[in-house]
């Protein structure tokens, strides 16, 4: 089973998700700006996937620089207990797998946590060939 902790409003977010679903997978999908953060999941999502706090900030496009989030000396904790609070402050999407749990920026970063990969040839919403016409990994 796969997870994704999805931004639909997100290019990132959707990339992830239409490359799991071409690999033929249909994962669980979370809209973590809908539903939120619990303390143990998040906790669990940063342990599993190496992360800490600082790490999985999303400094662009969310309230990081208006909340003081951005400066050197704030904690660790004090970002957690604010993501908690305003989720769009946790960069996206977090994937989870039986391969392992990634932050997937860039998108192409799921392709390492998928069991088969998309038929080719792939390409992102931006026009990036992904996976080529023989289904093998571009770049």
């Amino acid at each position: 089973m796969i997870v994704i902790h999805h931004n639909p409003d997100c290019g990132t977010s959707r990339n992830v998700l239409a490359i799991i679903e071409a690999s033929g997978e249909t994962p669980v999908v979370i809209e973590y700006l809908k539903e939120g953060w619990t303390r143990p999941q998040l906790l669990g999502l940063f342990a599993a996937a190496g992360l800490t706090p600082r790490s999985a900030l999303r400094e662009t496009k969310s309230p990081a620089k208006e909340l003081g989030l951005l400066e050197p000396d704030v904690s660790d904790e004090a970002i957690f207990k604010a993501m908690l609070e305003h989720p769009v402050l946790v960069n996206r999407p977090i994937v989870c797998s039986p391969k392992g749990v990634r932050l997937c920026r860039p998108s192409e970063a799921v392709l390492d946590l998928l069991e088969t990969l998309p038929p080719g040839p792939f390409y992102k919403e931006d026009g990036e060939l992904l996976i080529d016409e023989n289904g093998q990994r571009v770049g």
